[in-house]
């Protein structure tokens, strides 16, 4: 592969471990450990064949190739509503969601190894068949993996709020990742979003609230989305009495 002059790999400083190097914007997220043990490993072992989309790749470990395409009909061996969680954590909100619709599929994007470990391990144990994983850089699947209006739902729920404003700027909810989310919607799909912390949420309306690409449907904030199970981190933030904002937008 011909890696243009200001895209070679550096041999030495920070560049040499950060993926960022390699992309014209910061990623929104950190890479946490990817090291498995237990039944993590046990059931990566057993279900990454089965649950685990191989993307094919740029040069950082997170990236995809730009002419990489996600066929649903392939992967899935049908074409069905399909939706997609960037940041799927654990798995609990999509595992249960794809457990209580099998008329749906579910497609889960995440960048940390034991959270995807955790989510075939449930997956597996109650022997669903309509979710794959994905781990990837979200903003490059949504540019180049996925194909434009192939996706009726996006869910981002919790993202990482990078809450100091000189982290701002890694912030997943921004207007170019918007973009990447609009072409990838159907005319009428949904994104729904949520999180707890209060200054992010207004961040994201003033992101989205102008778009010309979305409208509102709620014309303010969402009531729960039903879909969504209380998972182990919204339980940690509503201790600690953090309040909960849900979004969600119509693509035009």
């Amino acid at each position: 592969m011909n890696i243009p002059e200001d895209r070679k790999r550096p041999t030495s400083g920070r560049a040499v471990d950060d993926p960022s190097y390699y992309r014209t914007e910061p990623v929104s997220f950190v890479r946490r450990g990817s090291r498995l043990q237990g039944r993590r490993l046990r059931a990566w072992e057993a279900y990454a064949d089965q649950y685990l989309y191989e993307v094919p790749r740029d040069i950082a470990d997170t990236s995809v190739d730009r002419e990489a395409k996600f066929d649903q009909e392939s992967v899935f061996g049908r074409l069905a509503p399909l939706t997609v969680e960037v940041g799927s954590g654990l798995g609990e909100a999509l595992v249960a969601q794809a457990a209580e619709h099998p008329e749906r599929d579910y497609l889960a994007v995440e960048v940390y190894t034991p959270g995807l470990a955790q989510l075939m391990l449930r997956a597996g144990k109650l022997g669903l068949t309509n979710i794959r994983t994905i781990q990837a850089n979200a903003p490059e699947v949504f540019e180049f993996l996925l194909t434009p209006g192939s996706i009726d739902e996006v869910q981002v729920f919790f993202p990482d709020p990078w809450h100091k404003s000189k982290h701002h700027k890694r912030r997943l909810v921004k207007p170019s990742f918007a973009a990447h989310v609009a072409r990838a919607l159907k005319p009428g799909g949904l994104w729904r979003l949520a999180t707890d912390w209060q200054e992010y949420a207004e961040h994201m309306r003033e992101v989205l609230d102008p778009d010309e690409q979305f409208e509102n449907v709620h014309d303010g904030w969402a009531p729960r989305f039903e879909g969504r199970v209380q998972t182990s981190f919204e339980t940690k933030a509503l201790k600690v009495g953090r309040s909960i904002y849900d979004l969600t937008y119509r693509r035009k």
